[in-house]
């Protein structure tokens, strides 16, 4: 009886051991994602697609390390409470094995802070916020999109050379609009000591009284206007603007207005000359970019937004980094980060050790009413390193991991 009963308990553990091989074969890497889908959809739904599009290139290929990936989204309701219930859901239920996504700055922090506390990897795709890699950074958080002082950097000399000493600045009324006022009025006061600030108008995000807006912006006798105010918001700041007169004769310099995201539901409405950061799709005709757009207008049968970029270089990042580490473990996974390259349709970026933060560029050029669509021309694209700042100076802002 005992012999048979020891028979018995050795085949139910070597069936246990081989069962539980087989299934890590067979198995998955679960990328947990999270992000405002419902409050954002002019950027999050090509963003979407980016992603889909990355998956299904890397899973045909091979998958990552002998497995396939498998994405989980999820929508945070444009709540930080919410993104934080939905990431602990991701990882305690969906065992999933990163976090990645975002857009919302205050999102981002949020779930910055909370792959902190869970000590869990997490890839800030979207946000823009500074704090995210600099004053909240820790050493699980990585982020990919070039960071709001990244882009106003490279607005600023822009900015400067129109020698204009008026400035009236609009933006919405939360981390990502401050952060950006913030930056523009620290640079271009380097660059220009006798520049003036002469209004700010702070707008709830989603609820610009547009009308208000605008006037209070014309009273207040601007020679230029920095605007930071995206989708829905800019739209109707845009509609306002012409119809008040606010932008005849005056220099606008404009954030990620040039994205078609925002650019392409302005229509006959775009504007003329404006000095902005985005993505001229149409016109870049690098290899990198090429393959990627034949790609996903294949797929979607659709042109890609910078979201979809955004979101296709996400997914390529994780995949980069994993088959770097050879593991999807937190530890393994923000050691193989560090410095880590990666393919995007940008071109390489590199995920800089010390603030944790992608070199990914952006492109700079003037907004152009083009047959009534909105345009970007005169463009050129800035690579990110150059608009970052020194270890040095990062270490004095950032805390110690």
């Amino acid at each position: 009886m005992n012999k048979t009963t020891n028979w018995l308990t050795a085949a139910a553990v070597l069936w246990a051991t081989a069962s539980s091989v087989g299934a890590y074969a067979q198995g998955v890497i679960k990328i947990g994602e999270i992000n405002s889908y419902k409050a954002q959809p002019a950027f999050l739904e090509p963003y979407r697609k980016g992603l889909e599009l990355a998956v299904e290139e890397i899973n045909s290929s091979g998958g990552v390390n002998g497995k396939k990936l498998e994405l989980i989204t999820r929508d945070d309701n444009a709540n930080p409470g919410d993104a934080v219930r939905v990431a602990e859901d991701l990882i305690s239920r969906e065992k999933v094995d990163v976090l990645t996504g975002t857009f919302l700055s205050h999102i981002g922090l949020a779930l910055t802070d909370f792959a902190k506390q869970r000590k869990f990897f997490f890839l800030a795709a979207e946000p823009l916020t500074d704090k995210i890699v600099w004053e909240n950074g820790n050493r699980y958080t990585y982020r990919l999109r070039p960071s709001t002082y990244m882009q106003v950097a490279m607005l600023v000399p822009e900015a400067a050379a129109l020698k204009k000493k008026r400035w009236a600045l609009v933006y919405p009324n939360y981390e990502y609009g401050q952060s950006a006022v913030a930056t523009f009025k620290e640079l271009l006061k380097a660059a220009q000591p006798d520049v003036e600030f002469v209004t700010e108008q702070a707008t709830p995000l989603g609820k610009v009284d547009a009308g208000s807006v605008v006037q209070a912006l014309a009273d207040s006798k601007p020679d230029a206007v920095f605007n930071v105010l995206f989708g829905a918001d800019l739209s109707k700041f845009v509609r306002e603007g012409n119809t008040r007169g606010l932008f005849k004769g005056r220099d606008v310099v404009s954030l990620l207005t040039g994205e078609p995201e925002y650019m392409d539901p302005l229509k006959d409405e775009s504007p003329n000359g404006w000095i902005v950061t985005g993505y001229p799709w149409y016109g870049i005709q690098t290899p990198e970019h090429a393959a990627f757009r034949k790609a996903y207008e294949a797929k979607f049968k659709d042109y890609p937004r910078l979201g979809s970029v955004v979101g296709y270089s996400a997914i390529m990042s994780l995949a980069t980094g994993m088959k770097k580490a050879q593991s999807t473990e937190t530890e393994k996974l923000v050691k193989a980060f560090e410095g880590l390259s990666v393919k995007t349709p940008f071109g390489p970026i590199i995920y800089r050790a010390e603030d944790h933060q992608s070199t990914m560029g952006a492109y700079v050029g003037r907004t152009k009413n083009e047959g009534g669509k909105g345009v970007m021309v005169d463009y050129r694209y800035l690579d990110g390193a150059k608009y970052l700042p020194s270890a040095e100076q990062v270490a004095k802002r950032r805390p110690a991991d």
